[in-house]
């Protein structure tokens, strides 16, 4: 019996800080990067996206980002939308914790999802989301603040993971085809705990947009600010083209 040639990260490894609910993001950024790229993951306790309940789960960032650098991380990430793009202020306090609590390179899916808007150069975006209304004001204004025009943004009003777990792919195709709006230059499929990765290329083709989810971008970002240059298809344009250039 032929031996398994197994990975461990010899390319870099990612450290994902994720809601304790999330059940997408470790399946769908393990798909979206290179065998030899590794990931570890600790999670944050976070159910539901009540204020609270996001606020509440920046409280043991440094403890958890302590055990990611335990585990030999080039990069930690804390990955999700809807904490990150609170507010300016909350992302910026986040990383800064995270590295005086690592000594490393701290970045958030808010980042992620500006670069990656950035390298395809769209800054009249629509945004959609599992979230409730509140979430999603708060949303808006994080990106108006870095500088897009939102031309929308509507959410499925999902209060909970499980709820936003549960909506499938199909819907999500449904839901974006009803929200096209022809002066967007980009379609961003918010939150990291949602299957919307298997929707991506079937309405970049519908839309003839790229269409960007937060897991997606956070795949193709830490890549970037690694320095690996990697082709992945099947998960739309952005990862499409070499990540880091």
């Amino acid at each position: 019996m032929e031996t398994p040639v197994l990975d461990y990260g010899s390319r870099g490894r990612i450290g994902l800080l994720l809601p304790s609910v999330n059940q997408a993001a470790e399946p769908q950024i393990r798909a979206m990067l290179p065998r030899d790229v590794g990931i570890a993951v600790t999670r944050l306790k976070l159910v539901d996206s009540s204020e609270l309940g996001l606020l509440s789960m920046t409280h043991d960032v440094e403890a958890a980002a302590a055990l990611l650098a335990d585990a030999g991380v080039d990069l930690v990430v804390l990955h999700c939308t809807a904490v990150s793009t609170y507010s300016a202020e909350l992302e910026a306090s986040i990383l800064e914790r995270i590295g005086v609590a690592t000594g490393l390179p701290a970045t958030a899916t808010s980042q992620s999802l500006v670069a990656a808007l950035d390298a395809m150069r769209a800054r009249r975006v629509v945004l959609l989301s599992p979230y409730t209304e509140e979430v999603n004001k708060r949303e808006t204004a994080y990106f108006v603040r870095r500088g897009f025009d939102v031309l929308g943004n509507v959410g499925l009003n999902c209060s909970t993971g499980r709820e936003m777990m549960a909506v499938t792919p199909e819907a999500w195709q449904a839901f974006a085809l009803s929200q096209v709006q022809t002066e967007a230059e980009a379609y961003v499929l918010s939150c990291t705990t949602v299957r919307t990765a298997e929707a991506i290329e079937s309405l970049e083709c519908s839309l003839g947009s790229p269409v960007i989810t937060s897991n997606s971008a956070v795949a193709w970002d830490c890549m970037r600010r690694l320095g690996i240059s990697a082709v992945v298809p099947g998960y739309g344009r952005l990862l499409g083209h070499v990540a880091g250039h």
